[in-house]
């Protein structure tokens, strides 16, 4: 456990490579690992007040119920369940101080990488 890291995994990377790409030229920064507003988001559009968390599929719960019939039930599941809990919470706060919250699967910077930049392109054209 010790040797998984929160910080610039190699989704979260491949997302700023993303966004980068695609936002930079319009004007668009963005903070990393934004520690003053709470669960310190992987990307903060600071200005148009949009944090994005770039979340794994095991340890957000993606498809938990199917997942949890196979996870030993002593540590995973509660584990999981907090993780859940968590996001949920930060998730509320964050739109309690103003801010669009985009939840973003690993899975999908692989698989549909246009998608996940147009949904962030909506929300920073909607939080003119």
């Amino acid at each position: 456990m010790s040797l998984i890291r929160s910080k610039n995994t190699k989704p979260e990377i491949a997302l700023r490579k993303l966004v980068s790409a695609a936002l930079y030229k319009k004007g668009y920064r963005y903070r990393i690992h934004y520690r003053k507003i709470p669960g310190s988001p992987d990307i903060a559009f600071v200005s148009k007040k949009v944090a994005i968390f770039m979340d794994g599929a095991f340890w957000h719960g993606y498809k938990f119920k199917k997942q949890e019939k196979r996870l030993p039930k002593k540590y995973w599941i509660p584990k999981i369940k907090e993780n859940m809990r968590r996001d949920r919470s930060i998730n509320a706060k964050l739109e309690k101080l103003g801010w669009k919250v985009i939840r973003v699967w690993e899975h999908d910077v692989k698989k549909e990488p246009i998608r996940v930049v147009e949904r962030i392109v909506a929300a920073l054209k909607a939080s003119k």
